[in-house]
Protein backbone atom coordinates (compact mmCIF):
# COMPACT_ATOMS: atom_id res chain seq x y z
CA UNK A 1 0.00 0.00 0.00
CA UNK A 2 1.47 3.33 -1.06
CA UNK A 3 2.20 5.85 1.64
CA UNK A 4 0.12 9.04 1.52
CA UNK A 5 1.97 12.02 0.08
CA UNK A 6 3.42 14.41 2.61
CA UNK A 7 1.66 17.72 3.06
CA UNK A 8 3.38 20.95 2.10
CA UNK A 9 3.73 21.93 5.76
CA UNK A 10 5.30 18.59 6.58
CA UNK A 11 7.77 18.98 3.73
CA UNK A 12 8.68 22.45 5.00
CA UNK A 13 9.18 21.07 8.52
CA UNK A 14 11.33 18.24 7.16
CA UNK A 15 13.62 20.85 5.64
CA UNK A 16 14.02 22.30 9.13
CA UNK A 17 14.82 18.89 10.63
CA UNK A 18 18.59 19.39 10.81
CA UNK A 19 18.52 22.64 12.84
CA UNK A 20 15.72 21.25 15.02
CA UNK A 21 17.80 18.18 15.83
CA UNK A 22 20.71 20.50 16.59
CA UNK A 23 18.50 22.47 18.98
CA UNK A 24 17.45 19.19 20.57
CA UNK A 25 21.12 18.30 21.00
CA UNK A 26 21.72 21.63 22.69
CA UNK A 27 18.77 20.83 24.96
CA UNK A 28 20.45 17.56 25.96
CA UNK A 29 23.62 19.33 27.08
CA UNK A 30 21.62 22.12 28.72
CA UNK A 31 19.68 19.58 30.76
CA UNK A 32 22.87 17.75 31.70
CA UNK A 33 24.38 21.04 32.81
CA UNK A 34 21.31 21.68 34.96
CA UNK A 35 22.90 19.13 37.32
CA UNK A 36 25.72 21.61 38.04
CA UNK A 37 23.87 23.55 40.75
CA UNK A 38 22.73 20.53 42.78
CA UNK A 39 26.10 18.80 42.36
CA UNK A 40 27.87 21.97 43.44
CA UNK A 41 25.64 22.22 46.49
CA UNK A 42 26.22 18.54 47.30
CA UNK A 43 30.00 18.98 47.12
CA UNK A 44 29.86 22.11 49.27
CA UNK A 45 27.83 20.30 51.94
CA UNK A 46 29.79 17.05 51.85
CA UNK A 47 33.34 18.24 51.13
CA UNK A 48 33.85 21.91 51.79
CA UNK A 49 31.91 22.19 55.05
CA UNK A 50 33.45 19.01 56.43
CA UNK A 51 37.03 19.75 55.33
CA UNK A 52 36.76 23.57 55.74
CA UNK A 53 39.03 23.87 52.68
CA UNK A 54 38.82 27.29 51.03
CA UNK A 55 40.85 26.10 48.06
CA UNK A 56 38.32 23.36 47.37
CA UNK A 57 35.51 25.91 47.62
CA UNK A 58 37.22 28.26 45.14
CA UNK A 59 37.99 25.45 42.72
CA UNK A 60 34.44 24.07 42.86
CA UNK A 61 33.01 27.57 42.43
CA UNK A 62 35.18 28.31 39.38
CA UNK A 63 34.22 25.00 37.75
CA UNK A 64 30.53 25.57 38.49
CA UNK A 65 30.59 29.15 37.11
CA UNK A 66 32.41 28.03 33.95
CA UNK A 67 29.90 25.25 33.33
CA UNK A 68 26.94 27.55 34.08
CA UNK A 69 28.40 30.06 31.62
CA UNK A 70 28.59 27.29 29.03
CA UNK A 71 24.95 26.41 29.74
CA UNK A 72 23.92 30.04 29.27
CA UNK A 73 25.77 30.22 25.95
CA UNK A 74 24.11 27.00 24.80
CA UNK A 75 20.68 28.45 25.66
CA UNK A 76 21.50 31.59 23.67
CA UNK A 77 22.62 29.51 20.68
CA UNK A 78 19.54 27.27 20.93
CA UNK A 79 17.25 30.28 21.02
CA UNK A 80 18.97 31.89 18.03
CA UNK A 81 18.80 28.63 16.07
CA UNK A 82 15.08 28.28 16.72
CA UNK A 83 14.40 31.91 15.79
CA UNK A 84 16.13 31.36 12.46
CA UNK A 85 14.38 28.03 11.94
CA UNK A 86 11.06 29.79 12.49
CA UNK A 87 12.03 32.53 10.03
CA UNK A 88 13.14 29.94 7.46
CA UNK A 89 9.88 28.01 7.88
CA UNK A 90 7.92 31.24 7.49
CA UNK A 91 9.95 32.18 4.42
CA UNK A 92 9.21 28.80 2.83
CA UNK A 93 5.46 29.05 3.38
CA UNK A 94 4.58 32.77 3.31
CA UNK A 95 4.53 33.21 -0.47
CA UNK A 96 2.58 29.99 -1.01
CA UNK A 97 0.22 30.93 1.83
CA UNK A 98 -0.52 34.38 0.43
CA UNK A 99 -1.30 32.86 -2.98
CA UNK A 100 -3.53 30.21 -1.39
CA UNK A 101 -5.43 32.83 0.62
CA UNK A 102 -5.82 34.91 -2.54
CA UNK A 103 -7.14 31.98 -4.59
CA UNK A 104 -9.52 30.90 -1.84
CA UNK A 105 -10.84 34.45 -1.70
CA UNK A 106 -11.66 34.22 -5.40
CA UNK A 107 -13.56 30.98 -4.84
CA UNK A 108 -15.10 31.89 -1.47
CA UNK A 109 -15.36 35.67 -1.08
CA UNK A 110 -16.75 35.25 2.44
CA UNK A 111 -13.78 33.22 3.67
CA UNK A 112 -11.67 34.58 6.51
CA UNK A 113 -8.91 36.43 4.71
CA UNK A 114 -6.38 37.25 7.41
CA UNK A 115 -6.76 34.19 9.65
CA UNK A 116 -4.34 31.92 7.72
CA UNK A 117 -1.66 34.62 8.00
CA UNK A 118 -2.24 34.71 11.75
CA UNK A 119 -2.10 30.91 11.82
CA UNK A 120 1.34 30.92 10.22
CA UNK A 121 2.50 33.40 12.87
CA UNK A 122 1.09 31.13 15.59
CA UNK A 123 2.98 28.09 14.28
CA UNK A 124 6.18 30.07 13.83
CA UNK A 125 5.99 31.57 17.33
CA UNK A 126 5.41 28.12 18.81
CA UNK A 127 8.54 26.88 17.04
CA UNK A 128 10.60 29.69 18.53
CA UNK A 129 8.99 29.94 21.97
CA UNK A 130 8.90 28.14 25.29
CA UNK A 131 6.25 25.71 24.05
CA UNK A 132 8.78 23.83 21.95
CA UNK A 133 11.31 23.85 24.80
CA UNK A 134 8.90 21.70 26.81
CA UNK A 135 9.05 18.98 24.15
CA UNK A 136 12.83 19.30 24.01
CA UNK A 137 13.18 19.04 27.79
CA UNK A 138 10.67 16.29 28.62
CA UNK A 139 12.72 13.48 26.99
CA UNK A 140 15.63 14.28 29.31
CA UNK A 141 13.54 14.04 32.49
CA UNK A 142 14.44 10.30 32.69
CA UNK A 143 18.09 11.36 33.00
CA UNK A 144 17.28 13.13 36.26
CA UNK A 145 15.14 10.18 37.32
CA UNK A 146 18.02 7.73 36.73
CA UNK A 147 20.35 10.02 38.67
CA UNK A 148 17.92 9.95 41.64
CA UNK A 149 17.74 6.15 41.47
CA UNK A 150 21.49 6.04 41.71
CA UNK A 151 21.32 8.25 44.77
CA UNK A 152 18.62 6.04 46.32
CA UNK A 153 15.70 4.02 44.87
CA UNK A 154 13.22 5.61 47.30
CA UNK A 155 13.95 9.08 45.90
CA UNK A 156 13.62 7.76 42.36
CA UNK A 157 10.29 6.11 43.20
CA UNK A 158 8.89 9.32 44.73
CA UNK A 159 9.84 11.25 41.57
CA UNK A 160 8.49 8.57 39.25
CA UNK A 161 5.09 8.45 40.97
CA UNK A 162 4.86 12.24 41.06
CA UNK A 163 5.83 12.53 37.42
CA UNK A 164 3.22 9.93 36.41
CA UNK A 165 0.50 11.83 38.29
CA UNK A 166 1.53 15.14 36.68
CA UNK A 167 1.63 13.52 33.24
CA UNK A 168 -1.90 12.21 33.82
CA UNK A 169 -2.91 15.77 34.69
CA UNK A 170 -1.40 17.01 31.42
CA UNK A 171 -3.48 14.41 29.52
CA UNK A 172 -6.57 15.45 31.50
CA UNK A 173 -5.88 19.07 30.55
CA UNK A 174 -5.85 18.06 26.89
CA UNK A 175 -9.10 16.10 27.14
CA UNK A 176 -10.98 18.70 29.18
CA UNK A 177 -9.94 21.83 27.31
CA UNK A 178 -9.33 20.75 23.70
CA UNK A 179 -12.89 20.89 22.37
CA UNK A 180 -13.75 24.07 24.24
CA UNK A 181 -10.64 25.80 22.90
CA UNK A 182 -11.36 24.54 19.39
CA UNK A 183 -14.94 25.87 19.51
CA UNK A 184 -13.74 29.13 21.01
CA UNK A 185 -11.18 29.48 18.22
CA UNK A 186 -13.79 28.90 15.50
CA UNK A 187 -16.26 31.34 17.09
CA UNK A 188 -13.53 33.92 17.64
CA UNK A 189 -12.51 33.81 13.98
CA UNK A 190 -16.16 34.14 12.89
CA UNK A 191 -16.69 37.06 15.26
CA UNK A 192 -13.60 38.85 14.01
CA UNK A 193 -14.73 38.42 10.41
CA UNK A 194 -18.20 39.73 11.28
CA UNK A 195 -16.67 42.79 12.94
CA UNK A 196 -14.38 43.45 9.97
CA UNK A 197 -17.16 43.25 7.41
CA UNK A 198 -19.43 45.40 9.56
CA UNK A 199 -16.85 48.12 10.16
CA UNK A 200 -16.08 48.19 6.45
CA UNK A 201 -19.61 49.60 6.02
CA UNK A 202 -19.35 52.07 8.90
CA UNK A 203 -20.96 54.93 6.95
CA UNK A 204 -24.11 52.90 6.21
CA UNK A 205 -24.29 51.72 9.83
CA UNK A 206 -24.07 55.27 11.12
CA UNK A 207 -26.46 56.76 8.56
CA UNK A 208 -29.22 54.20 9.19
CA UNK A 209 -28.72 53.83 12.93
CA UNK A 210 -27.68 50.18 12.70
CA UNK A 211 -24.78 50.37 15.14
CA UNK A 212 -26.73 49.14 18.16
CA UNK A 213 -28.09 46.06 16.37
CA UNK A 214 -24.74 45.16 14.79
CA UNK A 215 -22.95 45.69 18.10
CA UNK A 216 -25.45 43.45 19.88
CA UNK A 217 -24.91 40.74 17.27
CA UNK A 218 -21.14 40.94 17.67
CA UNK A 219 -21.35 41.00 21.48
CA UNK A 220 -23.49 37.86 21.40
CA UNK A 221 -20.76 36.01 19.52
CA UNK A 222 -18.02 37.60 21.62
CA UNK A 223 -19.71 36.57 24.87
CA UNK A 224 -19.99 32.99 23.61
CA UNK A 225 -16.25 32.97 22.92
CA UNK A 226 -15.51 34.38 26.36
CA UNK A 227 -17.70 31.74 27.99
CA UNK A 228 -15.93 28.89 26.18
CA UNK A 229 -12.51 30.33 26.92
CA UNK A 230 -13.47 30.85 30.55
CA UNK A 231 -14.56 27.22 30.89
CA UNK A 232 -11.34 26.01 29.31
CA UNK A 233 -9.28 28.42 31.41
CA UNK A 234 -11.04 27.31 34.59
CA UNK A 235 -10.10 23.71 33.97
CA UNK A 236 -6.61 24.65 32.88
CA UNK A 237 -6.17 26.89 35.92
CA UNK A 238 -7.43 24.16 38.24
CA UNK A 239 -5.06 21.59 36.77
CA UNK A 240 -2.19 24.07 36.71
CA UNK A 241 -2.74 24.91 40.38
CA UNK A 242 -2.93 21.23 41.30
CA UNK A 243 0.20 20.59 39.24
CA UNK A 244 2.18 23.27 41.07
CA UNK A 245 0.86 22.04 44.41
CA UNK A 246 1.86 18.50 43.53
CA UNK A 247 5.27 19.60 42.31
CA UNK A 248 6.02 21.55 45.51
CA UNK A 249 4.68 18.68 47.60
CA UNK A 250 6.92 16.24 45.76
CA UNK A 251 9.94 18.46 46.32
CA UNK A 252 9.04 18.57 49.99
CA UNK A 253 8.63 14.79 49.97
CA UNK A 254 12.01 14.43 48.30
CA UNK A 255 13.57 16.69 50.89
CA UNK A 256 11.83 14.85 53.72
CA UNK A 257 12.71 11.47 52.24
CA UNK A 258 16.28 12.61 51.80
CA UNK A 259 16.41 13.78 55.38
CA UNK A 260 15.08 10.41 56.55
CA UNK A 261 17.74 8.61 54.51
CA UNK A 262 20.41 10.98 55.80
CA UNK A 263 19.35 10.25 59.37
CA UNK A 264 19.61 6.57 58.59
CA UNK A 265 23.06 7.22 57.17
CA UNK A 266 22.15 5.93 53.71
CA UNK A 267 22.90 9.25 51.95
CA UNK A 268 24.81 12.37 52.88
CA UNK A 269 23.20 15.76 53.73
CA UNK A 270 24.51 17.14 50.44
CA UNK A 271 22.77 14.36 48.53
CA UNK A 272 19.58 15.20 50.41
CA UNK A 273 19.60 18.83 49.18
CA UNK A 274 20.78 17.91 45.68
CA UNK A 275 18.05 15.25 45.29
CA UNK A 276 15.33 17.76 46.13
CA UNK A 277 16.62 20.19 43.48
CA UNK A 278 17.09 17.50 40.82
CA UNK A 279 13.61 16.13 41.45
CA UNK A 280 12.16 19.61 40.89
CA UNK A 281 14.05 19.93 37.59
CA UNK A 282 12.79 16.52 36.45
CA UNK A 283 9.19 17.57 37.07
CA UNK A 284 9.51 21.14 35.71
CA UNK A 285 8.87 20.30 32.01
CA UNK A 286 5.70 18.37 32.88
CA UNK A 287 4.53 21.25 35.05
CA UNK A 288 5.15 23.69 32.18
CA UNK A 289 3.28 21.42 29.79
CA UNK A 290 0.22 21.43 32.05
CA UNK A 291 0.30 25.21 32.48
CA UNK A 292 0.98 26.03 28.82
CA UNK A 293 -1.21 23.45 27.15
CA UNK A 294 -3.44 26.17 25.68
CA UNK A 295 -0.54 27.35 23.54
CA UNK A 296 0.04 23.81 22.30
CA UNK A 297 -3.64 23.48 21.35
CA UNK A 298 -3.61 26.85 19.55
CA UNK A 299 -0.53 25.89 17.53
CA UNK A 300 -2.04 22.53 16.64
CA UNK A 301 -5.33 24.12 15.49
CA UNK A 302 -3.42 26.68 13.43
CA UNK A 303 -1.37 23.90 11.83
CA UNK A 304 -4.52 21.94 10.94
CA UNK A 305 -6.20 24.98 9.42
CA UNK A 306 -3.13 25.65 7.29
CA UNK A 307 -3.04 22.02 6.13
CA UNK A 308 -6.73 22.20 5.22
CA UNK A 309 -6.12 25.40 3.26
CA UNK A 310 -3.20 23.98 1.29
CA UNK A 311 -5.10 20.78 0.61
CA UNK A 312 -8.12 22.75 -0.63
CA UNK A 313 -6.06 25.14 -2.75
CA UNK A 314 -3.26 23.21 -4.49
CA UNK A 315 -0.21 25.03 -5.91
CA UNK A 316 -0.63 26.80 -9.20
CA UNK A 317 0.66 24.94 -12.22
CA UNK A 318 3.31 26.44 -14.46
CA UNK A 319 3.26 25.56 -18.13
CA UNK A 320 5.25 26.34 -21.23
CA UNK A 321 5.34 29.97 -22.32
CA UNK A 322 2.94 30.70 -25.19
CA UNK A 323 3.17 33.51 -27.75
CA UNK A 324 1.59 36.82 -26.70
CA UNK A 325 -2.19 36.55 -27.19
CA UNK A 326 -3.88 38.42 -30.02
CA UNK A 327 -7.06 38.94 -28.01
CA UNK A 328 -9.28 36.25 -29.53
CA UNK A 329 -11.54 34.86 -26.81
CA UNK A 330 -14.23 32.17 -26.84
CA UNK A 331 -16.57 30.30 -24.51
CA UNK A 332 -17.50 26.70 -25.29
CA UNK A 333 -20.71 25.47 -23.63
CA UNK A 334 -19.68 27.22 -20.42
CA UNK A 335 -21.51 26.81 -17.13
CA UNK A 336 -20.60 29.00 -14.16
CA UNK A 337 -21.61 29.12 -10.50
CA UNK A 338 -20.66 32.13 -8.33
CA UNK A 339 -18.44 31.25 -5.34
CA UNK A 340 -20.56 30.03 -2.45
CA UNK A 341 -23.71 29.68 -4.59
CA UNK A 342 -25.51 26.52 -5.68
CA UNK A 343 -27.29 27.47 -8.89
CA UNK A 344 -25.43 28.39 -12.08
CA UNK A 345 -25.74 31.94 -13.40
CA UNK A 346 -24.49 30.88 -16.83
CA UNK A 347 -25.84 27.78 -18.58
CA UNK A 348 -24.28 26.45 -21.75
CA UNK A 349 -22.99 29.75 -23.14
CA UNK A 350 -20.96 29.56 -26.36
CA UNK A 351 -19.58 32.37 -28.50
CA UNK A 352 -16.37 33.58 -30.12
CA UNK A 353 -14.97 37.11 -30.19
CA UNK A 354 -12.32 37.57 -32.83
CA UNK A 355 -9.17 39.59 -32.22
CA UNK A 356 -9.80 43.27 -32.84
CA UNK A 357 -13.58 43.10 -32.40
CA UNK A 358 -15.46 45.45 -30.08
CA UNK A 359 -18.43 43.79 -28.38
CA UNK A 360 -21.17 45.23 -26.17
CA UNK A 361 -23.00 43.04 -23.65
CA UNK A 362 -26.40 44.15 -22.37
CA UNK A 363 -29.27 42.60 -20.47
CA UNK A 364 -31.33 42.84 -17.29
CA UNK A 365 -29.92 42.65 -13.80
CA UNK A 366 -28.64 39.22 -12.66
CA UNK A 367 -28.71 37.96 -16.23
CA UNK A 368 -25.09 36.78 -16.06
CA UNK A 369 -23.27 39.62 -17.81
CA UNK A 370 -20.65 40.15 -15.13
CA UNK A 371 -20.22 36.39 -14.83
CA UNK A 372 -19.26 36.29 -18.52
CA UNK A 373 -16.67 39.00 -17.85
CA UNK A 374 -15.22 37.09 -14.91
CA UNK A 375 -15.00 33.92 -16.97
CA UNK A 376 -13.22 35.69 -19.82
CA UNK A 377 -10.55 37.15 -17.54
CA UNK A 378 -10.19 33.89 -15.60
CA UNK A 379 -11.37 35.22 -12.23
CA UNK A 380 -14.02 32.51 -11.92
CA UNK A 381 -13.49 29.02 -13.35
CA UNK A 382 -16.12 27.40 -15.52
CA UNK A 383 -17.57 24.38 -13.74
CA UNK A 384 -18.22 22.88 -17.16
CA UNK A 385 -17.08 23.83 -20.64
CA UNK A 386 -14.04 25.85 -21.64
CA UNK A 387 -12.85 29.44 -21.86
CA UNK A 388 -10.17 29.83 -24.51
CA UNK A 389 -7.83 32.64 -25.45
CA UNK A 390 -6.23 32.18 -28.85
CA UNK A 391 -7.32 28.54 -28.64
CA UNK A 392 -5.61 27.82 -25.29
CA UNK A 393 -7.62 26.94 -22.18
CA UNK A 394 -7.30 30.07 -20.05
CA UNK A 395 -7.38 27.94 -16.87
CA UNK A 396 -4.05 26.34 -17.86
CA UNK A 397 -2.20 29.61 -18.50
CA UNK A 398 -0.34 31.01 -15.45
CA UNK A 399 -1.95 34.26 -14.35
CA UNK A 400 1.32 36.18 -14.05
CA UNK A 401 1.99 35.43 -17.74
CA UNK A 402 -1.43 36.19 -19.17
CA UNK A 403 -2.37 39.05 -16.81
CA UNK A 404 -0.26 41.76 -18.52
CA UNK A 405 -2.17 41.12 -21.77
CA UNK A 406 -5.57 41.67 -20.13
CA UNK A 407 -7.10 44.98 -19.10
CA UNK A 408 -10.01 44.54 -16.69
CA UNK A 409 -12.26 47.20 -15.21
CA UNK A 410 -14.72 45.53 -12.78
CA UNK A 411 -17.91 47.10 -11.44
CA UNK A 412 -16.39 47.59 -7.99
CA UNK A 413 -13.12 49.45 -8.40
CA UNK A 414 -10.49 48.44 -5.86
CA UNK A 415 -7.36 50.54 -5.60
CA UNK A 416 -4.53 49.78 -3.19
CA UNK A 417 -2.45 51.62 -0.64
CA UNK A 418 0.35 53.16 -2.70
CA UNK A 419 0.99 55.97 -5.13
CA UNK A 420 -1.07 56.79 -8.19
CA UNK A 421 1.76 55.62 -10.45
CA UNK A 422 2.06 52.30 -8.58
CA UNK A 423 -1.67 51.65 -8.92
CA UNK A 424 -1.71 52.43 -12.63
CA UNK A 425 1.42 50.30 -13.19
CA UNK A 426 -0.26 47.39 -11.33
CA UNK A 427 2.47 47.54 -8.66
CA UNK A 428 5.06 46.19 -11.04
CA UNK A 429 8.12 47.96 -12.36
CA UNK A 430 6.96 51.45 -13.20
CA UNK A 431 7.35 52.46 -16.85
CA UNK A 432 6.82 56.22 -16.62
CA UNK A 433 6.04 56.59 -20.32
CA UNK A 434 3.47 53.78 -20.23
CA UNK A 435 1.90 55.17 -17.03
CA UNK A 436 1.43 58.61 -18.53
CA UNK A 437 0.15 57.14 -21.80
CA UNK A 438 -2.47 55.06 -19.95
CA UNK A 439 -3.48 58.07 -17.85
CA UNK A 440 -3.89 60.22 -20.98
CA UNK A 441 -6.06 57.59 -22.66
CA UNK A 442 -8.22 57.41 -19.54
CA UNK A 443 -8.42 61.22 -19.41
CA UNK A 444 -6.91 61.53 -15.93
CA UNK A 445 -3.46 62.93 -16.73
CA UNK A 446 -4.40 66.56 -16.09
CA UNK A 447 -6.33 65.60 -12.96
CA UNK A 448 -3.35 63.67 -11.60
CA UNK A 449 -1.03 66.61 -12.16
CA UNK A 450 -3.24 68.70 -9.86
CA UNK A 451 -2.62 66.33 -6.95
CA UNK A 452 0.01 67.46 -4.38
CA UNK A 453 2.74 65.11 -5.65
CA UNK A 454 1.32 64.29 -9.06
CA UNK A 455 1.80 60.65 -9.97
CA UNK A 456 3.72 60.10 -6.70
CA UNK A 457 0.71 61.06 -4.56
CA UNK A 458 -0.30 58.31 -2.09
CA UNK A 459 -4.02 57.52 -2.40
CA UNK A 460 -4.45 55.70 0.91
CA UNK A 461 -6.03 52.35 1.63
CA UNK A 462 -8.62 51.36 -1.00
CA UNK A 463 -8.14 54.74 -2.66
CA UNK A 464 -10.06 56.39 0.17
CA UNK A 465 -8.90 59.87 -0.85
CA UNK A 466 -10.55 59.63 -4.29
CA UNK A 467 -14.14 60.10 -5.37
CA UNK A 468 -16.11 57.36 -7.11
CA UNK A 469 -15.56 58.92 -10.52
CA UNK A 470 -11.83 59.39 -9.88
CA UNK A 471 -11.51 55.76 -8.79
CA UNK A 472 -13.26 54.58 -11.94
CA UNK A 473 -10.99 56.62 -14.20
CA UNK A 474 -7.91 55.47 -12.28
CA UNK A 475 -9.14 51.90 -12.71
CA UNK A 476 -9.56 52.55 -16.44
CA UNK A 477 -5.96 53.83 -16.64
CA UNK A 478 -4.78 50.69 -14.84
CA UNK A 479 -6.70 48.51 -17.31
CA UNK A 480 -5.11 50.37 -20.25
CA UNK A 481 -1.57 50.16 -18.84
CA UNK A 482 0.86 48.06 -20.85
CA UNK A 483 -1.19 48.15 -24.06
CA UNK A 484 -3.10 44.86 -23.39
CA UNK A 485 -4.61 42.84 -26.24
CA UNK A 486 -7.94 42.11 -24.50
CA UNK A 487 -9.87 44.74 -22.55
CA UNK A 488 -13.05 44.02 -20.61
CA UNK A 489 -14.99 46.89 -19.05
CA UNK A 490 -17.88 46.09 -16.68
CA UNK A 491 -20.16 49.12 -16.33
CA UNK A 492 -17.24 51.49 -17.05
CA UNK A 493 -19.40 54.63 -17.00
CA UNK A 494 -21.45 53.98 -13.85
CA UNK A 495 -19.70 56.76 -11.88
CA UNK A 496 -18.67 59.04 -14.74
CA UNK A 497 -20.02 62.47 -15.58
CA UNK A 498 -20.61 63.60 -19.15
CA UNK A 499 -16.96 64.61 -19.61
CA UNK A 500 -15.70 61.30 -18.24
CA UNK A 501 -18.10 59.33 -20.43
CA UNK A 502 -16.96 61.25 -23.51
CA UNK A 503 -13.35 60.41 -22.64
CA UNK A 504 -14.31 56.75 -22.20
CA UNK A 505 -16.03 56.64 -25.60
CA UNK A 506 -12.98 58.21 -27.23
CA UNK A 507 -10.68 55.68 -25.48
CA UNK A 508 -12.81 52.81 -26.82
CA UNK A 509 -12.64 54.28 -30.30
CA UNK A 510 -8.82 54.47 -30.09
CA UNK A 511 -8.58 50.90 -28.79
CA UNK A 512 -10.71 49.64 -31.63
CA UNK A 513 -8.62 51.56 -34.17
CA UNK A 514 -5.50 50.01 -32.65
CA UNK A 515 -6.88 46.50 -33.25
CA UNK A 516 -7.55 45.65 -29.61
CA UNK A 517 -10.31 43.30 -28.53
CA UNK A 518 -12.79 45.25 -26.41
CA UNK A 519 -15.75 43.89 -24.44
CA UNK A 520 -18.06 46.42 -22.77
CA UNK A 521 -20.82 45.55 -20.32
CA UNK A 522 -23.01 48.64 -20.26
CA UNK A 523 -26.30 50.10 -19.16
CA UNK A 524 -26.24 53.28 -21.21
CA UNK A 525 -26.35 52.62 -24.97
CA UNK A 526 -24.31 55.75 -25.63
CA UNK A 527 -21.09 54.03 -24.56
CA UNK A 528 -21.69 51.28 -27.15
CA UNK A 529 -21.54 53.62 -30.13
CA UNK A 530 -18.21 52.18 -31.35
CA UNK A 531 -18.87 48.45 -30.86
CA UNK A 532 -19.17 46.03 -33.79
CA UNK A 533 -21.61 43.58 -32.20
CA UNK A 534 -24.01 43.44 -29.27
CA UNK A 535 -24.80 40.43 -27.14
CA UNK A 536 -28.06 40.31 -25.19
CA UNK A 537 -27.96 38.05 -22.13
CA UNK A 538 -31.03 36.79 -20.27
CA UNK A 539 -31.35 34.20 -17.53
CA UNK A 540 -27.77 33.00 -17.93
CA UNK A 541 -28.02 32.44 -21.68
CA UNK A 542 -27.43 34.40 -24.87
CA UNK A 543 -30.73 35.68 -26.24
CA UNK A 544 -29.33 37.64 -29.19
CA UNK A 545 -25.83 38.13 -30.60
CA UNK A 546 -25.17 39.98 -33.81
CA UNK A 547 -24.15 43.24 -35.49
CA UNK A 548 -24.88 46.31 -33.42
CA UNK A 549 -27.36 47.90 -35.80
CA UNK A 550 -29.37 44.71 -36.25
CA UNK A 551 -29.60 43.97 -32.51
CA UNK A 552 -30.58 47.51 -31.56
CA UNK A 553 -33.14 47.55 -34.37
CA UNK A 554 -34.98 44.66 -32.71
CA UNK A 555 -35.65 46.86 -29.72
CA UNK A 556 -36.70 49.95 -31.64
CA UNK A 557 -39.51 48.38 -33.73
CA UNK A 558 -42.86 49.04 -31.99
CA UNK A 559 -44.11 45.43 -32.17
CA UNK A 560 -41.02 44.02 -30.55
CA UNK A 561 -40.93 46.83 -28.03
CA UNK A 562 -44.24 45.64 -26.58
CA UNK A 563 -43.39 41.97 -26.62
CA UNK A 564 -39.82 42.12 -25.36
CA UNK A 565 -38.51 44.34 -22.52
CA UNK A 566 -35.63 46.66 -23.20
CA UNK A 567 -32.49 44.69 -22.27
CA UNK A 568 -30.74 47.88 -21.16
CA UNK A 569 -33.48 48.88 -18.76
CA UNK A 570 -31.61 47.38 -15.81
CA UNK A 571 -27.95 47.22 -14.97
CA UNK A 572 -25.84 44.76 -13.05
CA UNK A 573 -25.61 41.04 -13.51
Amino acid sequence: MAKPAKSELRIALDRCRGPLFAAMGFSFFINILLLISPLYMMQVYDRVLTSRSENTLWLLTLIAVALLLMMGLLEIVRSRVLVRVGAYFDHQMSSRLFTAVFERQLRLPRAHRAQPLNDLNTVRQFMTGAGLFVFFDIPWAPVFLIFLYFVHPLLGMITLIGGAIMLAMAIASELLTRRKLERASVDSIAGTYFAETSLRNAEALEAMGMLRAIRARWLQRHDRVLALQAQASDWAGLLSGLSKFLRNTLQTALLGGGAYLAIKGEISPGMMIASSIIGGKALAPIDLAVGGWGGVVSARLAYRRLEDLFRTVPPRRSGMDLPPPTGQISLENAFAVPPGAQLPTLRGVSFTIEAGEAIGIIGPSAAGKSTIARLMVGVWPAISGKVRMDGADIATIPRDRIGPYIGYLPQDIELFDGTIAENIARFGEIDAVAVVQAARRAGVHDMILRFPAGYDTPIGEAGGQLSGGQKQRMGLARALYGDPALLIFDEPNSNLDDEGEATLIDAIRQLKAAGKTVVIIAHKPSVLINVDKIMVVRDGQIAVFGPRAEVLAQFTRPVVAHSMPNPMAQSGG
